[in-house]
């Protein structure tokens, strides 16, 4: 399908100043994983045979195929869902962009440094969350100012503080939900020229995630472009202006939210 260049924002129309401003280009990415070991399976000695033909490597080795000929373009401005089923590559395309995974073919173009949040993005567990919170706004080229004067902003948006005096406690004693929600609001306390995150509005209350969406919505208008893989259909089409459908690895439809959402549904179900 071809690229959708121009899309129409949550609330209104993208200017064309931000629709001429590519942050992101694509062109035809594919990215393999080779894994090596591992159980050969059951079955005949025919079939083991089989399978040791259709190696393409050393012994042990078999490649996944995870993203398979992927171009688009993405505009300054923009807030672009990710959507399909498990396996289907999202994941695997936002660490393509962030520089983590190499591309086996095609190229990847950005524009500005991209910033991948995921929900196990590294933090220190042994640390507090008052260190984790300068150490991951001094990783993302924040000063020591810039930190100090975001940090109350940076706790009370998590909401950790709500039920007692976490952020003085080490990461390791946080649940999950908590751990996520301070990644959360460490990254968004920076203008980022491109912010991928990936199921990080999964895991929190209602009143955090419209949190959530309402500083997304904001780092569209501050000139940044969101990437968001989300399963919640509902968090898509409150955030995003564009959405990206992929299954196994191939990009089946690239369009409006509602259009490209409409139609996923209707195939899936969900």
């Amino acid at each position: 399908m071809a690229v959708v260049e121009q899309s129409t924002a949550v609330g209104g129309t993208a200017s064309p100043a931000q629709e001429r401003v590519p942050t992101v280009i694509v062109d035809d990415l594919h990215v393999v994983y080779r894994v090596y070991g591992g159980a050969t399976g059951k079955g005949s000695a025919t079939a083991a045979l089989s399978r040791l033909l259709r190696r393409k490597g050393p012994r042990g080795m078999r490649e996944v195929h995870a993203v398979k000929g992927v171009s688009f373009v993405a505009y300054r401005g923009e807030a672009i869902g990710l959507i399909g089923s498990n396996g289907s590559g999202k994941s695997t395309l936002l660490r393509a962009i962030a520089g983590l995974l190499p591309a086996e073919r095609g190229k990847v173009y950005t524009d500005g440094q991209p910033s991948l949040l995921g929900v196990n993005a590294a933090l220190m567990n042994d640390l507090t969350g008052e260190r984790n919170v300068i150490l991951g706004g001094l990783a993302m080229g924040m000063s020591r100012e810039e930190i100090k004067a975001r940090y109350q902003e940076i706790v009370d948006f998590s909401g950790i503080n709500e039920k007692g005096d976490f952020i003085t406690l080490p990461m390791r004693t946080y649940s999950s939900g908590m751990a996520a929600r301070l990644r959360f609001s460490i990254a968004a306390a920076k203008n980022h020229d491109v912010l991928m995150i990936d199921e990080a509005l999964a895991t929190g209350d209602k009143k955090f995630q419209k949190r959530s969406e309402a500083r997304i919505r904001e780092l569209r208008k501050q000139a940044g472009t969101v990437f968001l893989v989300s399963h919640n259909n509902k968090s898509i089409r409150t955030t995003c202006n564009r959405v990206l459908w992929l299954e196994k690895g191939e990009l089946l439809m690239d369009g409006p939210t509602e259009e490209v959402l409409k139609a996923y549904e209707k195939e899936t179900g969900k």
